[in-house]
Parts: structure tokens; sequence; C-alpha cells
């Protein structure tokens, strides 16, 4: 079998069927979490590989300078007071409170998180980990306000990107630039170690236009409290991401992961880049709805980043 023709047959058997009447369960992962060949090139220290590698998932402090945070801080609040930004499909708002939560489509519509995407230290990683060359799947800002931030459900980004947008395989990873604190009280991001070993199969049947709900609240694609449970009993724990601003946390795409809501005057706020295998591009969703927008998934714009050393400009 040809590399292509084994492609093509990957994008077209589904590995793991979830919603349109399937029963909630866990079912083993299939694939790789590290593809890296030799540890010998790795951009981080190889205890950190293994730790990835074991647990789903790593936080990388100091990755960024308290200068850089402070620029892309900067650049993440221009972008919340464009009245003509808020106002596109791009935009999602909280419910009730119509405060941004968050901005997708950033690497296409922005030019310094267009740069950022492809700075060596995140694409560089991303790379060496998936063992391939790599593109943005998807990438948002997030912002969880002070005091009305509202929570995300317990998910595997996998599951949904592989129902919803056709993601034929395991070979994802996200990354999250922390741009303020990251307390253990405002809302940061939580995940359930070794969790990203089993793919929780989802119940229900995913509604027409689902993504536009889903980014508010996601009802549809997450598992069953049993399945919870599980993971939580294999997993022994549950571990909050918290750190300072310009850290970076990398997480498997099939790590489960959620977040609480923000009731405090801290705010929460992070810039969010996918980073898929080249060889893992989307095909066609694996449901029967058609795929979601190009600003939530990239399907025709898709092209491999060159990892660069990005010089950034300040304002003192």
């Amino acid at each position: 079998m040809s590399v292509n023709d084994k492609q093509n047959w990957n994008q077209a058997k589904d590995f793991y069927p979830s919603r349109g009447g399937k029963t909630a369960q866990l079912i083993h992962r299939q694939d790789p979490v590290l593809y890296a060949e030799t540890a010998s090139h790795s951009p981080i220290d190889n205890e950190l590989v293994k730790q990835y590698e074991q647990q789903g998932f790593l936080v990388l402090e100091g990755v960024f300078t308290e200068k850089e945070a402070r620029c892309f801080q900067q650049e993440l609040e221009s972008m919340r007071n464009d009245d003509l930004r808020k106002a596109s499909e791009e935009t999602i708002t909280e419910s009730g409170s119509g405060d941004i939560r968050s901005i997708f489509n950033v690497h296409q519509n922005n030019t310094l998180f267009k740069k950022l995407a492809s700075d060596v230290r995140l694409a560089g990683l991303a790379q060496y980990l998936l063992g391939d060359e790599v593109y943005i799947h998807q990438s948002r800002v997030n912002y969880k306000p002070e005091f009305r931030g509202k929570e995300f459900y317990w998910h595997s980004d996998f599951e949904t990107w592989h129902v919803e947008d056709g993601m034929p395989r395991m070979r994802a990873l996200s990354m999250s630039i922390t741009l303020t604190e990251n307390y253990p009280h405002n809302g940061p991001l939580m995940m359930i170690p070794h969790s990203h070993q089993d793919y929780a199969v989802c119940e229900g049947d995913t509604p027409a236009e689902h993504y536009k709900s889903s980014l508010k609240k996601q009802e549809y694609g997450i598992p069953s409290d049993a399945s919870l449970q599980q993971m939580l009993e294999k997993g022994g724990k549950i571990v909050v991401a918290t750190g300072k601003p310009g850290s970076v946390i990398i997480f498997d795409c099939n790590v489960m992961h959620g977040s609480n809501s923000n009731i405090t005057p801290y705010p929460r706020s992070n810039v969010f880049f996918v980073y898929n295998a080249l060889s893992n591009r989307v095909a066609e969703p694996f449901s029967t709805n058609p795929p979601r927008p190009e600003y939530i998934c990239t399907r025709q714009r898709i092209q491999a980043l060159v990892p660069q050393t990005v010089q950034f400009t300040f304002d003192e």
C-alpha cells in the first residue's frame, strides 16, 4: 500500500466512533502519544518529554518573557475593544452578559498572533513531539473575565475534532500561552492525568450547526459520568494548570479537560494554538453533518509552518 493510499484509507476508516447512537464507554487509544524518533534532538529536557508522553500534558514556565507576554496581552485588549471584531462571526460571546469569550482564527486574522504561531518555541516543539510538519488546525484567544467568566465542561478536544471536523487520528496537540496569572481559583484549565490513553465514546446525535451553541456551552460530545469516574480512578487526581504570564500549557489532543467559572476579581486570558500533523490533516467529518466553518477548523488553507525565531516589537 502506497503512502497516499494508506493516508486515504486512514481518513476513510473511523477508528474512533462516537455519538450517532453509540453507547458511552472507554476504548483504548490506538495511536502513539509521542512521535519523535530520537531523544537527542529534543528542544526541551527529555524528562519533560517523558512526562508529556506519560501524563498527557506539560506546563512550561517562563517560555516567554514578561515583555513578550505584556505585548500579547496588549494585543488581546485591543482586539476585545474593537467593535467590528466583536460583531464578527469569528467572535464568540458569553450567554447572558455578551462579554467576549473567544476570538477564533487569530493565526490568520491577526499579524502578531500569526507570527507567534510559527515561533520556534511553539511550532518547533510541536513539530518534534508530533514527528511531522505541522499546521494550525485551530487558533483563538480566550477571555475569562472577572466575576462572570463561564465554565467549560469536561471534554476531549479530539472527540469533537474527529466527529465534527474529520481529524482522522490522534496526532495533534494544543498549546495555551498564558497571558494573565493562572490561579487555582480563577477558572484555570483542569486536566486528568493519563486520560489521553482512553477515548471516551459519547452518546447522542450532533445537532445541525452545533458549533454555534457548543462554543458557548458544550452539551454534546461530553463524556458520561461513569466514563469520567473511570478516568479519575485511573488518573488518581485532577491537576490544575497554574502559572505566571508567559507560561505554556501543552496537552495532547485526547486529554480530558475542562475549567470552572471565574467568580473572582482576577481575569484569565490566553492564546491558544492547535498544531496538527500535516499527515493527519482533516478529511470529511465522521458524522452526517457538514464541516464546521474554516475559522474553527482549517480545511482550505492548510499550510505547513516553518518554525522560526521571532522578534516582537514592544511598547514601553
